[in-house]
């Protein structure tokens, strides 16, 4: 991120904290995912501020994977997380698995029970949601909840051992079953899971749960503050009671801040792997995802993503953020960093009847008029050239300004031409347009005054590729469902015809195509099958496409 942080309620407590020297100083946070998905970009406003808070104060920022559920944790979820992270330009001051600490987790339940904090519970599932009560009647204690001290630890270390069934036990927290926090209400924190971790294998049959791993992993870290999401905030309590239990000399402050939402979008990682698993994308990846791989293969940045963080800011009220906020951090970017060139989506050719066969002839053009050291390039017009099928209608509508028959129009850098023939084939498809050029107009103040300017790419020096454009995942501002998909959401140019002078052998340059956008060579780009991905519009066009 170029700019600093901005301050904001978070940094107010950290100030006061280190006014007070509540923790000697120290200012120690964590990014703490569970490796079950790829990150999205609502991940990437946590990982933002959690690093760029311990940068801020000097202080250290931890990685840590919250594997604490292995049905559905791999290892490629863990690869593409610390890729993600690296890419946005951030570094981890220590790595920690969860599973790291299972051997202490486990010695802090049996402390629990042994203070009576915790006891062995057989009750279903369902009948613990009947047992906690609702947010206006109070719980009713389990059968089990006054076992004794000796049975609670004798089975539990049954469960360790395998000798029980999943969903057969459950150790649970004694806390307040008349608590008006629900999460009070007896939580269990640990559960029989006979699968196999990608990381301890077999050892476990045994897992805890996250609100019981998350806190007692935040203390042994030495973590100060523990920056969490909204959701958690009803949580918070029981953060404090656990680690006030066990008697951890670290006890972090948990401070809750608003999740980012982002507009036509899902922010579940389950409703992502839907989307996949349906075949709505093709992958995590898919530009269409609001996934930080999916962003990165379509052209975003990573300063385009921490800047976008940063201006949506911090606070405590959750909002969803239009499309047009984080489209312009990457379209402020590109307008000063993209060198221009001309590319064709929907080819139609012109024969320029009057212009001299067999001749060529170049033209000097500005890479980036907001760039000017961006140089210079020569760009080659002939005798045929491509337009796009949209610069030209055949009956023209009225203020239609393009390319039509005895109309007059500009080419973008060259000079004038007018249409004078159509060819068509047997289906009635435009085949061919015959236009002649008006060789004064080479110079713009000599020559018809004329509204309207195409761009074009030369027949003879042209690239063929393939150009992706892409449209809001959802047609819905605030998706609830797969149904709400939109169908039009990738449209794919087969046939488009780019200008030569850009350059395939650099896979991390974006370029403006002139009046159309911006663009990126796809990943699986190759000399054979050359493929260009739309990053965003020229103009911001949410405002008028607002569902």
């Amino acid at each position: 991120m170029d700019k600093p942080i901005n301050k904001n309620f978070i940094t107010n407590i950290i100030d006061n904290d280190n006014t007070t020297n509540k923790f000697s100083g120290r200012v120690h946070t964590r990014f703490p995912p569970e490796p079950n998905g790829y990150l999205h970009i609502g991940h990437a406003k946590s990982i933002c501020l959690n690093f760029e808070i311990a940068q801020l104060y000097n202080g250290k920022c931890n990685l840590r994977f919250d594997d604490t559920n292995p049905e559905k944790e791999n290892i490629e979820y863990i690869e593409s997380i610390k890729d993600d992270i690296e890419w946005l330009g951030y570094k981890w001051d220590s790595l920690h698995f969860a599973s790291d600490y299972f051997k202490n987790l486990y010695e802090y339940a049996i402390k629990l029970i042994n203070d009576g904090y915790a006891y062995i519970d057989s009750s279903t599932p369902d009948e613990i949601k009947q047992q906690r009560g609702t947010l206006t009647e109070p719980g009713i204690n389990s059968k089990d909840r006054d076992r004794s001290i000796k049975d609670n630890l004798q089975i539990f270390e049954a469960m360790k051992n395998g000798e029980y069934k999943d969903g057969e036990y459950v150790l649970r927290l004694k806390i307040d079953m008349a608590s008006p926090n629900i999460n009070m209400r007896d939580p269990v924190i640990y559960r029989i899971k006979k699968y196999k971790h990608h990381r301890t294998g077999n050892d476990w049959c045994i897992y805890p749960m996250y609100d019981f791993t998350h806190c007692i992993s935040d203390a042994m870290e030495n973590i100060t503050h523990s920056l969490c999401t909204l959701e958690f905030e009803d949580h918070r309590v029981l953060y404090d009671w656990i680690i006030d239990k066990i008697d951890h000399d670290n006890h972090p402050q948990q401070i809750e801040f608003s999740r980012l939402s982002l507009e036509h979008n899902l922010m579940s990682k389950r409703k992502l792997n839907e989307l996949i698993e349906k075949n709505y994308v093709l992958g995590w990846d898919d530009p269409r995802m609001p996934t930080i791989s999916g962003m990165r293969r379509r052209g975003y940045t990573s300063n385009s993503i921490k800047d976008f963080c940063n201006r949506i800011g911090i606070t405590k009220k959750n909002s969803s953020i239009e499309m047009g906020v984080l489209e312009n951090t990457i379209r402020e970017e590109l307008n000063i960093s993209s060198k221009r060139i001309m590319g064709v989506l929907e080819p139609i050719k012109i024969v320029i009847t009057n212009y001299p066969e067999n001749e060529n002839e170049n033209i000097i053009v500005v890479n980036n008029p907001n760039n000017l050291n961006d140089g210079e390039r020569s760009i080659s017009i002939s005798r045929e050239i491509y337009i796009d099928k949209n610069d030209f209608m055949e009956f023209p509508e009225k203020k239609y300004y393009r390319l039509s028959p005895n109309k007059e129009v500009r080419l973008r850098h060259a000079f004038n031409i007018t249409c004078n023939k159509i060819i068509k084939d047997e289906k009635g498809e435009i085949t061919k347009l015959e236009c002649t050029y008006d060789p004064i107009s080479r110079d713009m103040s000599k020559g018809n005054k004329v509204k309207g300017m195409i761009h074009w790419v030369d027949v003879n020096n042209c690239v063929n590729a393939t150009v992706n454009i892409y449209d809001r995942l959802f047609n819905d501002s605030n998706p609830l469902t797969l149904e709400n998909f939109n169908k039009n959401s990738l449209i794919i140019k087969n046939n488009a015809k780019l200008e030569y002078n850009i350059n395939l052998n650099d896979p991390n340059s974006r370029y403006q195509f002139e009046r159309v956008g911006y663009f990126f060579q796809d990943k699986n780009s190759s000399s054979d099958n050359i493929i260009y991905n739309k990053i965003v519009s020229l103009k911001d066009s949410w405002g008028k496409n607002k569902s």
